[in-house]
Parts: structure tokens; sequence; C-alpha cells
């Protein structure tokens, strides 16, 4: 956008301003500039000096990864100078690994407009140092709803919930942690949020939601190791504040991990609910908002499940097993209008990135779906040569191939038309785009990485 006539008082400028835009894929030009007329009311002796400078700016622009840029005003000079009299700027933060010594020394700003907790950036020290995901943000250090989510989409979730039953004002932080931190992460995680929850007492009690869905592969036992050590550290904390804690897990090794929860709020008597799977995601925060009756909501050890686990194995009447729904999977509709590739019993993909753990767990659940093969066809490393690595299926073992070069992978499997991509945010614009050649093949690009700038 421009308009010749800066300064204060403009007025509408988005009505005012000559516009000019230009593609993510294309450059600016003088030619360009001046065909759009974008420059009108600036004298004719000022515009190739002009257009000059706008063509450096907008490639300026784009190398330091600029999200917003105003000038204003701009002036030049008799002799030809130009000069920005003031101009406000923002940056993308997650590029600083492509930009950092062209930004040079930045003091970037906390969120929301206030200066950092001292919380916020210990917790953003820990981030930075571990594969893991540790977020936080303190929204209302005197609030009396806190949230420890598992998982970004999780925590989303959790904090449009709370605020669509109306106790957004009441929401006193938001965060994550997720991609299977470590017991002592967690530990320190957990510490921080808890700290934090008992610095100021409210009378009406406060509450602690330790939600997420289910795990991919975070192994929710060991996670609860640390939350545990942080609730028994600040057992006496957590009752002088009269703090209720609900809890709601699922994923790998989730029954351990909800059994040692158990066992902390018998030693501790700290009042905790503890549900797992059989409950909905976000069912504990009207519970513990007593919005919802908690007699409807049978915790994860009532003997109630164990019932009805048992009516579904019963006979029929006639003493006859009951006859099982036959699967029957998705078929995939390559012709639909909507052209997105559907998903079925047999899609196959191709997993980049040497993420063991994660093949093995995608391996676990296809074969609790009695999947007649896995779901991982191969894998990409580029950083070692050909190889095959060993997983479980089930009880037996299987060799999943390993490839240097994508190319090869593709070309030996051509049954694949799914790419999981856990390539970090430094490499996963290359290999994307690498992908993208193979769009005969592959129909679907899962990108695992954070933080991966907009440009």
């Amino acid at each position: 956008l421009f308009y010749s006539e800066g300064g204060v008082d403009v007025g509408d400028v988005d009505a005012k301003a000559s516009r000019l835009h230009v593609n993510i894929d294309e450059e600016l030009t003088e030619e360009k500039i001046a065909s759009a007329g974008l420059l009108t009311g600036v004298p004719e002796d000022r515009l190739p000096k002009l257009s000059s400078f706008f063509v450096a700016l907008f490639q300026v622009y784009r190398k330091l990864n600029f999200t917003y840029m105003e000038i204003n005003p701009i002036v030049v000079t008799v002799d030809g100078t130009i000069a920005p009299l003031d101009l406000a700027g923002k940056i993308d933060e997650t590029a600083a690994f492509l930009c950092s010594s062209d930004w040079g020394h930045l003091d970037l700003p906390a969120p929301f407009g206030r200066k950092e907790y001292p919380e916020e950036a210990y917790i953003r020290e820990l981030d930075s140092k571990t594969g893991a995901s540790l977020k936080l943000t303190i929204l209302n250090n005197t609030g009396r709803v806190w949230t420890m989510v598992a998982g970004g989409g999780a925590s989303v979730v959790y904090a449009d919930t709370i605020s669509d039953l109306g106790y957004g004002h009441e929401l006193a932080n938001y965060g994550e942690y997720s991609g299977a931190p470590s017991t002592e992460h967690t530990f320190e995680y957990a510490k921080t949020i808890i700290s934090l929850m008992t610095k100021e007492r409210d009378e009406r009690g406060k509450i602690l939601l330790i939600g997420g869905g289910i795990a991919n592969f975070t192994d929710v036992a060991a996670t609860f190791t640390g939350l545990i050590k942080a609730i028994e550290t600040f057992r006496d904390d957590i009752k002088a504040n009269h703090v209720q804690i609900w809890v709601r897990r699922a994923g790998p090794n989730y029954q351990e991990g909800l059994r040692m929860m158990r066992s902390c709020a018998d030693e501790t008597r700290l009042p905790i609910h503890i549900y797992g799977p059989e409950t909905h995601v976000t069912a504990i925060v009207p519970l513990a908002l007593g919005l919802a009756k908690v007699d409807d909501f049978p915790e994860f050890d009532d003997p109630i499940h164990e019932k009805k686990i048992t009516s579904r194995k019963r006979k029929s009447p006639d003493g006859e097993e009951p006859a099982k729904e036959e699967l029957k999977p998705q078929s995939a509709d390559h012709d639909a209008n909507h052209k997105v590739e559907n998903f079925s019993a047999s899609t196959q993909c191709v997993v980049y990135g040497l993420q063991n753990q994660a093949v093995q767990g995608m391996l676990d659940f296809d074969f609790m779906c009695k999947r007649e093969k896995p779901s991982v066809s191969a894998m990409i490393f580029p950083f070692s040569p050909n190889h095959y690595i060993k997983y479980y299926w089930g009880t037996e073992e299987v060799l999943i191939p390993c490839y240097q070069k994508m190319e090869e992978a593709l070309k030996k499997h051509p049954n694949v038309s799914v790419m999981v991509n856990f390539a970090s945010f430094r490499s996963v614009y290359t290999t994307v785009m690498e992908a993208l050649q193979y769009s005969d093949q592959i129909k679907t690009i899962a990108i695992i990485a954070e933080g991966v700038p907009d440009s």
C-alpha cells in the first residue's frame, strides 16, 4: 500500500492508498511499480529514486522474514535522500535460526504487551534445551482455573471449553507439554505451575486441570512420575489453597499412570479425581466447575466400567456368541471432486526421520486395529546408508527398510501415498518441497515440526 500524503490524521488509508499485490513466488520490480500506478501523487523527478528504494526494501522485508512493516511518513529530500521518519515492523520469531545473524541482538517482547514472568522465562529456557515441547503463558496470575494439558491441540480445546462455559476470566494460564518430555522436565514444568497457582490464596479454592487426549508416543506413566513428584512436593500448599485436581489422560501406558495417580491421591489425601479414555476429553472441565454431576461420570477405576466390559462379553439369550461386526474400511475415492485422498485400512505411508519410538507406536496401533500389515511401508533417513530396522508386530518381529534417498524409497514402494515428516523446523521446508515433486504418488504430507517460519 502507498499513499502520497503521509503523516498524522491520514484517515482511512485502506480506502485512499494505491495497492500492488506481489505473489509469494514473484519479485518486485520498478516496472511493476510503474505499471500498477503505485506511486500516484509522487513528483516525476522523484519516482525513479523512490521506486528503487521500494524494490530494495521489499527484498529486505522478505530476507529478514518480516510479517508486517509500516513507514509513516517517508520523506524524499531535494537532493534525493530518502528518509523514513518513523517505522514499525513485526518479524517472524520462528525464523531466528535463519536470520539471527542478520537481525543482530533483539529483545523480543513478551506476549500480550507485558513484561515476561520469571516462570515463563524459565519454561522457555527449559523448552530450548529439550526435543520435547514445553510452553507456558500466564493470563491471570490470580485466576482460579489452572491447566496442565498435554498436546498443543488439546490445550486449545481445554482453553476454549473453559471460556465457552463462562469461566474465561478465571483462566489463569495457557500452555502445553508434549513430545515425550522426560520425567525431570515434567517435574520442573508441573512444579512451576503449582508454585504459581499456590502463591495467591482464594477462599473459594482453586482448580488444577491435568488433561490431554490420547498420546501418540508419550509414555503417560513416565510423565506422571514427574507430575506426582511435584504434587507431593507441594502437598501442604495444595491443601492450604483448597486446590481440587482433576485428571483425564490416555495413551501409551496410561493405565499405570492413572494407577500411580490414584496411589498419590490415597497417600497425600488430596482431592484428586482421575479419568481415562472412557471419559470425554473435556468432561472434567464442567465437573471441576460444578456444572455437571460427579455421579454421572465414574472414575477410571470405578467397578461400573468393569461391569460394562463384562456385559459386552455376555452371550446372547440363545447361548450363541453375538456376531462380530464386519470391518468395512473406507475405500479411497481418487476421482472425487474434492480431490482429497481418503484413508483406508490399506493406506501405506513412509516416515521421514529416524523416529523409532513413533513408528513402533504406529505399528502397535495398527496391530490393535487388526490391520493385515503395518501402515509404515518404509523410512527415510538421509544421514545413513540403506539399512533395515527391526520392529514388533504384535509378538512377531518385522524388518522395515530405511532409505537414504526419498526418490529410491518412493520408487521401491509405489503403494505409499502418505508421508509423515518428522524433519525439524530447519529442514522441513526442503523435505516437503522434495516430496511435492512426487505428487503423482504422495497425496498427503503430515508435518510434525513446530516453529516453521511463514515464509
